[in-house]
């Protein structure tokens, strides 16, 4: 039987364990906005590159052809025009995230992306607690996304998807950020604001989890099903033999 101090010491471990997996969700959740800045700069240099490289191509197409040549001036026009570009392109601001209302149209497949980019245009606007929520939640709607692709956009389960990610979820942050600054953090009924948004996106990840296992639960079982029947076929047939 455990005595309390074992209790105690699995109680400690547990709770270790805990801080250990969201420290882990937090290293993760920043690798991927450092990934996903990474590929928006990489896409605006290979842009770059292909509209400079074109532009050249154009000039020395206009050289070979014109009697004179392009001149001086042409150069100095294809410089400028290379220049412009490049700082239209670099300057350039980022797609627009998708609007709430957007969401409650878009096709199940797509909505765990645009529900993920929706929120992390959100993220300036949230006190610093919800930014690992955030993360979190990112991770979950990218387990969640392949679980959605054999899902009809009619079916039940991808309807109460749609509720949570797709409507929910936007409308619990889209009321906080209503909320006036000076009362966010003020007391009321016992909690202030912004500790109901924390608890509100914590609450939204963990269904978001338990979705991602149900919809999974085929599988899950497909693969127990064929676990048993490899062990009865090959393992318990060495023993026969």
């Amino acid at each position: 039987m455990p005595t309390p101090r074992s209790q105690e010491v699995d109680a400690q471990i547990e709770r270790a364990r805990e801080v250990m997996a969201r420290i882990s969700q937090d290293y993760r959740g920043a690798g991927r906005r450092v990934r996903r800045k990474a590929t928006s700069l990489l896409r605006r240099l290979i842009a770059i590159a292909l509209a400079n490289a074109a532009l050249l191509v154009a000039a020395i197409v206009a050289g070979l052809i014109l009697p004179g040549g392009i001149g001086l001036f042409g150069a100095l026009a294809v410089m400028f025009l290379m220049v412009a570009v490049t700082l239209g392109i670099a300057l350039a601001p980022a797609g627009r995230a998708p609007s709430p209302a957007k969401l409650a149209q878009v096709d199940i497949k797509a909505l765990p992306a645009q529900t993920e980019r929706w929120l992390e245009a959100q993220r300036p606007m949230l006190p610093a607690p919800a930014a690992t929520l955030i993360d979190r939640i990112g991770l979950r709607l990218d387990t969640l996304s392949p679980q959605l692709a054999a899902v009809s956009n009619d079916s039940a389960e991808a309807q109460e998807v749609r509720r949570l990610i797709g409507e929910q979820l936007p409308a619990f942050v889209r009321d906080y950020e209503r909320v006036p600054d000076t009362l966010r953090r003020v007391e009321r009924n016992g909690r202030t604001p912004d500790a109901q948004l924390v608890d509100g996106l914590r609450l939204i990840e963990q269904e978001i989890a338990d979705m991602t296992g149900r919809l999974a639960q085929t599988d899950l079982d497909s693969l127990s099903t064929r676990g048993r029947f490899l062990e009865m076929k090959y393992r318990e047939g060495e023993g026969t033999n």
